[in-house]
This record gives C-alpha cells, structure tokens and sequence, in this order.
C-alpha cells in the first residue's frame, strides 16, 4: 500500500510522541519514514540554512513514495522552492510556508511564531513575512531532549511548560500562533486552552495540501 506521507526525517532519535511530524500515530494512513543521514539538529537549525548540505535531502526526495512529502523541521523551509521543484507531488518543508496565506488576513506583527531557536530563524526564513518570534528556552524539557537527542521524554512536563510559556508570552495584538517547530504540534490542544488563539503548524499544512490525513484529534482548530 502506498504510504500516505512520506517525512524526509532528521537524523535524530528522540521520541516521536503522537501528533509529531514523526510519528505514525499522527496519520490515518500509513507513513514513510525516510531518515537523512547525519542531518543533526545542530546543522539544520541554523541561521544559514544556503549552507545546509541539501544533496541528501534530494536523494531521499526522489526515493519517496508517499501521497504528499513533508520534512521534520521548520527551518528547512529556505529550500521549499528548491526542493518542490524536483518532485511532481505536494512537498511542505516547513509550517513557514503557511505565511502568505496567513498574511492575507493578518498583519504579520499579528502573528506569533514559535519556534525551537529564536537566535537562528531569520529573514532567510521567513522571506517578506517577518513575524513576532518567541524561542523556547535552553532550560526547558523539550529543548534538552532534542537538543541532547536523548531517547526519554516526559510528554507531561513538555506539555505544560510549553504551554505556559507560550502563554505568557502572548501579547495583545496577537492574533495568530505559527508553531514552526515540528515537534510542538503534540501540546497545541493545551497551548490553545490557555491563549485562546488559533494555531498553524505542518499538520495543518499537510491536512490543506491532502485532506483526511491527518488524525482528526490533532486538528483541534
């Protein structure tokens, strides 16, 4: 059968916890996971994403067999139109590519993005749709464990930190939360508890480009 969606994965082992880019249990179908050899979370997230070395991500492209073809991390979304070019299928690099879309309705101040390292996201990024930008904290759980890429996560405590934290940091004139970071989708039914807001992540991405995709629990919005 072929796979639904095929996620062109960083080299990483942390958990992929449901509603993870990453995680079979965030699908109705099945998926393709296509892991890119030493593509650490180091080289990936970086504030010069021309200089990731993109041949392996266009290998693992033409090897794969999904309906749709996305990638594990929002800071890949500088090589969209680069990579969607060598395929015939839907391809998401990253939550980012929603912005123009976004920004049909919202002034970009508007929007908040949240994303795994504020120091590197930047206008080679965002392109013309510079956002608010919130980082997660170095101390928080989450971070630690895709920073350290240890193979524990306590879903709990990554939750409700992150929750918080974005809650707090919320201002009035936002209106809109972008989570670039592939692996916040899992908490965004807590972070919209607590902020009120309507959140853009790459599942809904990927639910716009194919419908009946992803598992309806984790497209609360």
């Amino acid at each position: 059968m072929t796979p639904a969606v095929t996620v062109l994965q960083l080299d990483t082992e942390f958990p992929r916890v449901p509603g993870d880019v990453g995680s079979p249990d965030t699908y109705l179908g099945n998926i393709e996971i296509l892991r890119i050899p030493n593509a650490t979370v180091g080289q990936i997230v970086s504030a010069n994403p021309a200089a990731i070395p993109i041949a392996p991500f266009e290998a693992a492209l033409a090897q794969a067999t999904g309906d749709i073809i996305v990638t594990s991390c929002g800071f890949l979304s500088y090589w969209q139109t680069h990579l969607a070019a060598k395929t015939e299928k839907p391809f998401v690099s990253s939550a980012l590519t929603a912005l123009p879309t976004l920004c049909e309705n919202h002034a970009a101040h508007e929007i908040m993005t949240v994303t795994f390292d504020a120091a590197s996201l930047n206008e080679n990024h965002f392109g013309p749709y510079q956002t608010d930008v919130i980082g997660l904290p170095g101390d928080m759980h989450l971070v630690d464990v895709i920073s350290q890429n240890l193979r524990i996560l306590n879903d709990a405590q990554a939750g409700q930190e992150i929750a918080d934290f974005i809650a707090a940091q919320r201002k009035p004139n936002h209106k809109h939360i972008l989570l670039e970071c592939t692996n916040l989708p899992p908490y965004k039914r807590t972070i919209a508890a607590l902020t009120g807001l309507p959140i853009t992540d790459i599942l809904t991405c990927i639910e716009a480009k194919r419908p009946k995709t992803i598992e309806p629990e984790f497209l609360i919005l």
